[in-house]
């Protein structure tokens, strides 16, 4: 079973939510960023997504 939706305290890079987003599906945080520099070359609201779930998605350390 996957974990909850969090931005970890470890392994983040700017803020986490790639991290906490890959930990969630059972990917590799690399891959994720990866896929989401890949999906920032295709038009749509990526940017925003990403500083909306920045903002929503509870850091690690406040779950806890």
């Amino acid at each position: 079973m996957a974990s909850t939706l969090v931005r970890p305290s470890n392994g983040r890079w700017i803020g986490g939510v790639c991290a906490g987003l890959a930990r969630r599906f059972g990917m590799s945080a690399n891959t994720m960023r990866l896929i989401f520099l890949v999906s920032c070359l295709l038009p749509g609201p990526q940017i925003l997504i990403y500083i909306v779930l920045w903002v929503l998605m509870p850091s690690e350390d406040r779950v806890r």
